[in-house]
């Protein structure tokens, strides 16, 4: 019997005669695995394109079989059947008169529209998809103007106005002005800009304003109607009282050299203090209808959007004279009087000089 010292011994040997072989056994293995592995390596994509064009190919072959079977299955019977030539035919010969309609592809920009027999403005913006109103404003006309067969008018791709931009305008100024929505005139998709990120605008280029309003004309008095008579010799007392009561709007600033007070009333507008009347104009840009006067002691006194005037040039005015009415002539949004103050070196803020 084998001692425990012997048998330990023993099996020292027997492994040691097994792991041989086995060790050799594994990196033969190891060998191949790793040959193998690089031979795929190399040839990887090789096979790729004609594994995937043989299993589209199978797919719609499978697609193809399985179609009429699937077909027959549904409620409807089979949907890639055609309808019978003859049904369309019928259909469309049914009745033999023509009809002109107008087509529905989207239009992109005004067209001319000739008037034909029994046309008239409603029955021809119910045509066009678009409000009486539109049609109105584009071919200045009125409620009552009457059409005339071949006459050509013009027709706006949606309902709006038909801006033509002017020197200093914006969107936002525009919307404002047509009381529309900036956001629908960058949206709509045929209006274009000079830069697309900030909607830079290009004089005289025209815009759809979709959804805009025409803001009513307002009507101005005559410019040569004077109801303050002369003053005569006057003297500027170097003050200079509030031109007229209402709210005060907008303040003076780098961009805007006066200061805005705005009253629904439209009340007179006084002289801030003695002087001349240098400037009664209607033709003054943005100013509209405006009254300057010279004070003799180096500073005038700009009065700016009136809708009538009272004085003419040349003419004298005490202080607290009436100049002409306020209104919303020129650049304006609203009736208010746009006031300045003048000196030889610029403009100064009225409110440090009024009293």
């Amino acid at each position: 019997m084998l001692s425990r010292r012997e048998l330990k011994e023993f099996c020292s040997l027997w492994w040691e005669f097994l792991s041989i072989p086995t060790k050799r056994w594994f990196a033969r293995f190891e060998n191949a695995k790793g040959a193998l592995a690089e031979g795929l390596y190399r040839q990887r994509g090789k096979f790729a394109r004609p594994f995937i064009h043989s299993g589209m190919l199978g797919i719609g072959a499978m697609g193809i079989m399985l179609a009429p079977i699937i077909s027959a299955e549904l409620p409807g019977g089979n949907p890639w059947q055609l309808p019978a030539p003859s049904a369309v035919l019928s259909a469309a010969t049914e009745n033999p008169a023509t009809i002109t309609s107008v087509s529905d592809k989207v239009r992109d920009k005004v067209i001319d529209y000739v008037v034909q027999d029994g046309d008239t403005i409603s029955t021809i913006a119910e045509k066009f998809g678009v409000s009486v109103e539109t049609i109105l404003w584009q071919n200045k006309l009125t409620k009552t103007s009457k059409l005339k067969s071949g006459q050509k008018i013009q027709v706006l791709p949606v309902t709006g106005v038909l801006h033509k931009v002017a020197k200093g305008e914006t969107i936002y100024s525009i919307a404002k002005k047509l009381d529309a929505e900036p956001q629908a005139i960058v949206d709509f998709p045929f209006n274009t800009f000079v830069n697309d990120e900030t909607f830079a605008l290009a004089v005289g280029q025209e815009l759809v304003i979709p959804d805009g309003t025409m803001p009513e004309e307002r009507p101005v008095t005559s410019l040569a109607r004077r109801q303050t008579p002369n003053a005569g010799a006057v003297a500027a007392s170097g003050s200079f009282a509030w031109p007229v009561q209402g709210t005060f709007t907008q303040g003076f600033s780098w961009y805007h050299k006066g200061i805005d007070i705005a009253n629904r009333a439209a009340p007179d507008i006084l002289a801030a203090d003695s002087g001349t009347i240098v400037n009664a104009s209607a033709s003054a840009g943005g100013y509209g209808i405006m009254v300057i006067i010279d004070h003799g002691n180096g500073y005038q006194t700009l009065y700016a959007h009136l809708s009538q005037l009272y004085v003419g040039v040349g003419q004298t005015v005490r202080r607290g004279d009436a100049l002409g009415k306020m209104g919303s002539t020129g650049r304006s949004t609203g009736t208010h009087l746009h006031f300045e103050i003048l000196t030889g070196g610029g403009k100064i803020n009225p409110l440090e000089a009024l009293k």
